[in-house]
């Protein structure tokens, strides 16, 4: 299990196989800390317990999902590890090192305006970093939104889907199905290429919750052992949609599925922050992923997919810690 990756195998059972919350409190205040999350798979996954006909993943708190993409056009880093495996899988493992519970690794981008990518280019991109990191022991998400790469992935050793399509695809979801194992499913009006020339909405809140809760309720009737839901921050969505859903991350968290977040150095941050300029660039965003990540997690959100796990980690510790000043018989020195 990665170190402070705040996963813990052992806990009460009780909740659903859906993935349910254990609720130790509401969210907010120093409860946050404590607030327990599960998942469940169909098979045994590293840090699992057996549970009847499932194995349950437990942790506390917000767990951080690491991000690995393996796109030449990544917003992110620049297609930082196109064409390097090798590169890519130390990058994953030091974010399981560093605290992940979960290292995503992505091979077609998701940036606003990217243009598809074929089914054997995405295949390529992505096989050798799964494979490389489920051998050394990580527990690998797959973001894609292909059936076929998500069964190919799984079969390599992934233990997660990262859909972004929102499991659309009955396809998807009997992949899931087939494997035993989770998926998130992703909020995005429109696609990729489009999604950013008009985002609209009666009820930005309403209608992003209904869409995930019907999706994640196909998803269980069809077989899928459990369900983290992500309200999509970005994808198809204002600077003014995105804070509206964040604001509202105690109510997308209250309804027994695990919330994901995902802000790192989305250009929101840069549109927040740019104080009549052009704002700082995506490698320069970490203070705002930071701020955005930490208001989430005090708010229920089970589980963060970050860019820089070992800055979360500390950050929420931290967080953690102040939330409880005054709440402990006595404070230790950091």
């Amino acid at each position: 299990m990665a170190e402070g990756a705040h996963v813990d195998a052992g806990g009460s059972p009780g909740a659903q196989a859906t993935g349910a919350r254990e609720r130790t409190g509401a969210p907010g205040g120093a409860s946050w800390a404590s607030e327990g999350h599960r998942l469940a798979f169909g098979r045994a996954v590293q840090g699992t317990e057996r549970e009847g006909d499932v194995w349950v993943l437990r942790w506390r708190a917000a767990a951080l999902m690491g991000i690995v993409n393996v796109t030449p056009d990544s917003f992110s880093d620049g297609g930082r590890f196109a064409g390097d495996p090798g590169a890519a899988v130390e990058a994953g493992l030091a974010q399981w090192h560093e605290g992940a519970a979960f290292v995503d690794v992505g091979g077609e981008s998701t940036r606003p305006g990217a243009e598809p990518v074929a089914e054997s280019e995405e295949l390529r991109r992505v096989l050798p970093v799964v494979a490389g990191l489920a051998e050394l022991g990580v527990r690998v998400s797959i973001d894609t939104v292909k059936p076929a790469v998500a069964d190919e992935a799984v079969k390599a050793g992934a233990c997660l889907v990262n859909d972004v399509g929102g499991l659309a695809e009955p396809a998807m979801r009997a992949v899931c199905a087939d494997h035993g194992v989770p998926a998130v499913v992703v909020h995005m009006q429109g696609e990729p290429r489009t999604m950013q020339r008009a985002p609209r909405y009666g009820d930005v809140v309403g209608e992003v919750e209904r869409a995930l809760l019907e999706r994640a309720g196909e998803a269980r009737d069809d077989g899928v052992p459990s369900v983290l839901i992500d309200p999509g921050i970005g994808f198809g969505k204002t600077v003014e949609h995105n804070l509206a859903l964040l604001a509202a991350t105690r109510r997308l968290a209250g309804h027994g599925l695990p919330l994901l977040v995902g802000a790192s150095r989305k250009r929101m941050i840069a549109r927040l922050a740019a104080a009549g300029g052009e704002g700082p660039e995506p490698h320069q965003r970490l203070p705002g992923s930071l701020a955005l990540h930490l208001f989430a997690a005090a708010r229920g959100a089970a589980m963060l997919r970050v860019h820089d796990v070992a800055a979360h980690r500390q950050a929420l510790a931290v967080r953690a810690a102040l939330d409880g000043v005054g709440t402990a018989p006595e404070a230790s020195r950091g």
